[in-house]
């Protein structure tokens, strides 16, 4: 998967599309991974009232309902705009979209992930598990442990990516974890969509 990056007014908006994960070498074709359902309920309570924190790189991520326990990494984007993610070879490693906000800080934080690699599945490949009102838990430098409620999970096709959902301007400390998902294209070795969770910081 690759993200493509525009710049319009002064928000970078990065978009998702294009290239699938690489899954060769896993016998009998991929694992689907799970798929949200299209009327997942949302959770619609209102932000707890809570003081923006410094920025800090996040290092760890937990997410106990799909049992994840995952380093994170800082990634940037490459010349040509496309988001990196981390290396096909480390797929237990989660990655922080560096140029946007840390976990705590106003506005949405990113965290994108492999959902498979050719050993089978990655750190994110259940993220289409996750419901409303579940609880992810960022570590960051600083050693504050930052609690975000799940406030929605939705798949997207990859050409329809909701940029401004994920990466535009927010008012609260949101977090956003990205991947792949759907169903694979063997004719072009990618899956056709994304899923993006969406969550709230209440702790």
């Amino acid at each position: 998967m690759w993200w493509r990056r525009t710049l319009p007014a002064v928000v970078a908006v990065v978009g998702l599309s294009g290239l699938g994960l690489v899954t060769v070498g896993l016998t009998g074709g991929p694992a689907r991974p799970p798929r949200p359902p299209a009327d997942a309920p949302t959770r619609t309570q209102p932000a707890p009232d809570l003081a923006p924190l410094n920025r800090a790189a996040p290092v760890r991520v937990q997410i106990p309902a799909i049992d994840v326990h995952a380093e994170i990494v800082p990634v940037g984007v490459d010349a040509a705009g496309v988001l990196e993610v981390p290396p096909l070879d480390q797929p237990t490693i989660a990655g922080w979209y560096r140029h946007g906000a840390s976990p705590g800080e106003t506005g949405n934080a990113v965290l994108v992930g492999h959902v498979d690699s050719p050993a089978g599945p990655a750190v994110f490949f259940d993220l289409g598990l996750l419901r409303a009102g579940q609880q992810i838990q960022v570590t960051r430098a600083d050693a504050r442990v930052t609690t975000f409620t799940v406030d929605g999970v939705q798949a997207y096709p990859k050409d329809r990516f909701p940029s401004g959902l994920v990466y535009g301007p927010a008012d609260t400390a949101g977090l956003r974890l990205i991947t792949c998902g759907g169903r694979f294209d063997s004719t072009t070795g990618n899956y056709v969509d994304n899923v993006v969770v969406f969550a709230t910081r209440t702790a």
